[in-house]
């Protein structure tokens, strides 16, 4: 951990978070789009144990051993540098989905625990998305995508340069079409310690190019991640403890896009 001190010290120098501002990276030209949920940062011990409820129950439905370690809040979830994302029904508040944001300004991330990242990355801003959750059926589908467009734009407002994710299989699939990238092509699959050691492919998204690679791949999400406004996501603002330690302004090569 001491040895990871001097790149994170330099990261919060070089990490900024935006006030909260209407209209923050929204194109003029955007179409606005209504949901029937909500997305939100987790602010409260209620709104917390919503985002364990949805986590439990997503990972039960697929390794149900591991899932009985996710009953309760982790740790991890009230460290600095860490936000926890919870998608709530706005017809009566039932938790929809939850992912959790962990970024590298204060330790290295948790994928680290079992990889050690090329300087290229580890040097830089970073964001690890981990207990992806949503319930099941077609609103979850909705739910992941919107999330993801969540993380996206997080990434943006704390002046992240790459978003960094373990995708087991066959789930990894899902980040190969959104167009991430190994980040050691041929090593496949790593068993994770955060991941009760089921093996996952470590995938890296860099931040500044994704509008341009999205158009040039004529992405089906374009328009939904750049040329939507959905005013139902809301990441601005954060705990105090995390406001204090980012101060400058938005990198000038960062792509603007709607929110």
């Amino acid at each position: 951990m001491n040895e990871h001190l001097p790149t994170s010290v330099a990261l919060r120098q070089r990490v900024a978070l935006r006030d909260s501002t209407a209209g923050l990276f929204r194109d003029a030209n955007s179409l606005e789009e209504l949901l029937p949920f909500t997305v939100s940062l987790v602010r409260s011990r209620i709104a917390l144990q919503k985002a364990v409820q949805i986590r439990h129950a997503a990972y039960a439905r697929h390794v149900p051993v591991f899932a009985e370690s996710l009953r309760q809040p982790e740790s991890t979830d009230s460290d600095d540098g860490v936000v926890v994302l919870l998608a709530e029904s706005k017809l009566d508040g039932t938790p929809l989905g939850t992912m959790r944001i962990q970024t590298n300004c204060f330790a290295p991330l948790s994928v680290e625990q079992s990889i050690e990242l090329p300087s290229s990355l580890r040097e830089r801003p970073l964001a690890e998305a981990t207990r992806l959750g949503v319930t099941d059926g077609h609103i979850g589908r909705v739910v992941k995508s919107v999330l993801f467009k969540a993380y996206y734009q997080y990434c943006l407002h704390a002046g992240i340069e790459w978003m960094v994710i373990a995708g087991r299989s066959p789930i990894d699939r899902q980040y190969d079409r959104l167009l991430f990238n190994d980040v050691y092509p041929n090593l496949g699959y790593v068993p994770l310690r955060h991941a009760n050691n089921m093996p996952h492919r470590i995938m890296s998204f860099e931040i500044a190019t994704a509008r341009a690679r999205w158009t040039q791949a004529n992405h089906p999400l374009l328009g939904f991640m750049c040329e939507t406004h959905h005013p139902d996501i809301d990441i601005t603002g954060v705990r105090p403890s995390l406001a204090q330690q980012f101060a400058l302004p938005q990198p000038a090569d960062a792509i603007p896009f709607s929110m």
